[in-house]
């Protein structure tokens, strides 16, 4: 327990030396406030724009924004949030392939717990900056809105953090079967766009993990959580299944 105590503080030290930790708590900080931000500042665009826009014959009321149009904007900076984070953590294993880890490990440390200090390294920078994000954004838009207007909003933002556990997962099952920080980003995007391509199929958009980015209708209370239960178990199910092929996986393979 001591040795597997002692990696995963040499984990989060490494990103504090780095300064991933730094980039990637900075970027949930800055999207936290631009989330409310852009909303707020959406009327005064379209006042800016107004006149090009009545050149081309369309006209445009008057514009309203609400915590909806904040909350909306939130999941759709995640994305870009969860791309960035990938590419910052992707490599956390393929680094040290030949080096670091021939070190720890020649000193009698288990791979699993290689695993596992690195998959909770990446859990706790994925939380605590998710949530740190949808902290800052839920209070401004106390503040300055009412959230009361988004009745599904603590659920859809617990749904979209399982899919960025999911996808941590992903990265953790590819990197202990590719020697390359490239295989384990193909990989990733791979599985993730496989879900996009199944998702075509009728009434599949329902049951992949992807789903539970689409979280608009449950955030208003107009679609209820249940009808992504099988999305939502597909997705816990694929990823415990992923973290424990890891460790198997993580044993044949040379580092």
């Amino acid at each position: 327990m001591r040795s597997l105590l002692a990696f995963i503080k040499k984990e989060l030290l490494e990103g504090v030396r780095s300064g991933k930790i730094f980039i990637m708590m900075g970027m949930f900080v800055l999207f936290g406030f631009m989330n409310p931000g852009i909303a707020a500042i959406t009327p005064w665009l379209i006042d800016v724009l107004s006149e090009s826009i009545a050149a081309t014959g369309m006209q445009i009321g008057a514009v309203t924004v609400s915590a909806v149009d904040s909350w909306a904007q939130f999941f759709k900076n995640m994305q870009m949030a969860l791309i960035t984070f990938l590419l910052v953590y992707g490599s956390v294993f393929t680094k040290e392939y030949g080096s670091t880890l021939v070190l720890v490990l020649t000193k009698g440390l288990a791979r699993y717990k290689i695993v596992v200090a690195k998959l909770i390294n990446m859990l706790f920078v994925w939380t605590v900056g998710y949530w740190l994000c949808y902290g800052i954004t839920y209070i401004v838009n106390a503040i300055v809105w009412d959230n009361s207007v988004v009745p599904g909003i603590l659920t859809s933002a617990v749904l979209w953090w399982l899919f960025g556990v999911w996808c941590i997962a992903l990265v953790v099952m590819f990197s202990t079967i590719f020697n390359g920080y490239i295989g384990v980003l193909l990989g990733t995007g791979g599985a993730v766009f496989l879900c996009y391509l199944i998702s075509i199929i009728p009434k599949a958009d329902k049951v992949v993990p992807t789903a539970l980015m689409n979280v608009y209708g449950i955030m208003l209370g107009t679609e209820q959580v249940s009808e992504l239960a099988w999305a939502i178990a597909i997705t816990a199910v694929t990823t415990v299944a992923m973290i424990a092929a890891s460790f198997p996986l993580m044993n044949k393979r040379e580092v």
